[in-house]
């Protein structure tokens, strides 16, 4: 049970301050003179910061907790910069420079997109189709539920993005946005956080290892593997075009975490201070881990890989991070920097199916591994205290503390089986669906052009995607592209596109 806080500043506190704001402006400086507007406009402030402060006012309804009000509209805030601009700044600097802007718009849309659908969709299902009431009370209005709730649904289709960049259609994916958040996306959020079945059943998903990482790294392997491959050429070569914007992008990502995972107990309270530090020590610790591999098996650390590291160390902690221990999150850590990384650079090179599919990020590894990984290690290190503040089953630990443990991780293990499975369906038949009416895929010649064939724009006026400017080279390929007579779409906006 939540203790509801009260604001630090109360009426008495306001009063005081009235009282010694009097007596400091009762000493009049020499020269100076109290007219009737000034008496008028002090009252009116006066009035202004008594209204800020009070409880009984209609804006401030007694079951609402600023503290708590705040820190949940803060979080939310937080975690759509992770989106807008964490993962568009991320997206347009980790791809090569003829996809910079297609992979930048695909998470601009995909925001904008889920907003308008998830609102109405919400206002739906209320009691009474508002969302000016309590949603906790005495926390705050269900208007910040919606809007955080909001912030993770956007999140999580952005993410499957990452697994098709460079070769999706737009259309296809304008088309595929609302249609996976409808059908896909509310069906696992709802069993896990709206009192669905796994909820009730005790499957433990502290924020979102499950609804939101396993759901897009899965997502996003159908959506690979329906779509096709990028081109050959940009398979064995695809640099990212702007290092330092890359690692922008993910420190937005990383930052915007303590939102992610702060916010969780909709409320500024013990376990969201212990899921904010939790968070920050298992994506360090992965960070660190999986660079250390890098430098062991490649001989060098990796800018890409160490990103790589720090999203599977958040991932990792996700679906406990404000039930465990500080201990138990550096070994998540270290496990989240570790078998992602084997699965990735061992595992992925082994399997044949693996090697087929296209994920362009690695959404798969990064996000749907370290997300089911995270769930298995909840179900190991849950401690019984911290689930008592937050889980709606009581007598709920993991299995390190013995008593249920046991039954805890075979139900971890059940609810990441049921998502898994459930994305595999849905996504599989929503594309298919799409594939009736639009090409998944862009044209052949479009894939050679990039962001001018999809867009008429490009980020950079500039050659190659990576390496330096070759006169001969590329003015040979200048008079190749003329001689071919490229379609007009070649010549878009920003001038003429050079295939690259």
């Amino acid at each position: 049970v939540f203790t509801p806080t009260f604001s630090c500043f109360s009426t008495i506190d306001y009063k005081h301050y009235k009282q010694r704001n009097l007596k400091t402006t009762t000493k009049k400086s020499p020269g100076s003179s109290s007219t009737p507007a000034k008496r008028r406009r002090k009252r009116e402030i006066d009035m202004a910061m008594a209204g800020a402060y009070a409880t009984n006012l209609p804006g401030v309804p007694e079951w609402l907790n600023k503290g708590d009000n705040a820190w949940q509209l803060t979080a939310a805030t937080l975690v759509g910069l992770q989106s807008m601009p964490g993962l568009v700044i991320l997206y347009a600097s980790i791809v090569k420079k003829k996809w910079a802007v297609n992979s930048a718009f695909m998470a601009l849309y995909a925001f904008a997109a889920v907003l308008l659908c998830w609102i109405p969709e919400s206002i739906r299902w209320f009691a009474n189709g508002t969302i000016e009431r309590e949603a906790t009370t005495p926390y705050f209005p269900m208007a910040t539920l919606v809007y955080f709730q909001f912030t993770f649904a956007a999140i999580t289709t952005i993410l499957v993005a990452g697994s098709v960049l460079g070769r999706m259609n737009i259309k296809a994916w304008m088309a595929f946005v609302p249609l996976w958040l409808i059908f896909s996306y509310t069906v696992g959020a709802y069993s896990l956080w709206g009192g669905g079945f796994l909820y009730h059943w005790g499957v433990i998903d502290y924020s979102g290892g499950y609804v939101i990482h396993l759901s897009s790294g899965v997502a996003g392997f159908v959506a690979a593997y329906w779509v096709g491959p990028r081109p050959q050429a940009d398979r064995e070569r695809f640099p990212p075009n702007n290092v330092l914007l890359m690692l922008a992008g993910a420190g937005l990502l990383w930052m915007g975490w303590s939102g992610f995972n702060g916010g969780a107990p909709y409320a500024a309270n013990l376990t969201s201070s212990i899921a904010v530090l939790n968070t920050n020590l298992s994506a360090a610790t992965s960070l660190l881990v999986w660079t250390t591999l890098d430098v062991i098996f490649f001989g060098k650390p990796s800018v890409i890989g160490a990103i790589q590291g720090m999203v599977t160390g958040l991932a990792g902690v996700t679906p406990g991070a404000g039930l465990i221990q500080t201990w138990a999150a550096i070994i998540i850590g270290i496990f989240s920097g570790s078998i992602p990384w084997a699965s990735m650079m061992i595992l992925h090179k082994k399997s044949a199916l693996l090697q087929q599919v296209d994920d362009t990020l690695a959404v798969f590894y990064t996000h749907a591994v370290a997300g089911i990984l995270g769930g298995i290690m909840t179900g190991l290190f849950a401690h019984p205290d911290l689930c008592a503040l937050s889980l709606p089953v009581p007598n709920t630990n993991g299995a390190f503390y013995g008593g249920n443990g046991g039954k805890q991780l075979l139900k971890q293990l059940a609810g990441a089986a049921f998502i898994a499975a459930w994305n595999l369906v849905s996504t599989t038949l929503i594309l298919l669906a799409i594939k009736i009416f639009i090409p998944l895929r862009m044209a052949e010649e479009e894939l050679g052009i990039g962001d001018d064939a999809a867009h008429g724009e490009e980020a950079y006026a500039l050659w190659g995607d990576g390496e330096k400017f070759d006169a001969t080279r590329h003015v040979q390929q200048f008079e190749r592209d003329q001689e071919a007579a490229h379609p007009s779409y070649v010549h878009g906006a920003r001038g003429v596109t050079i295939v690259l």
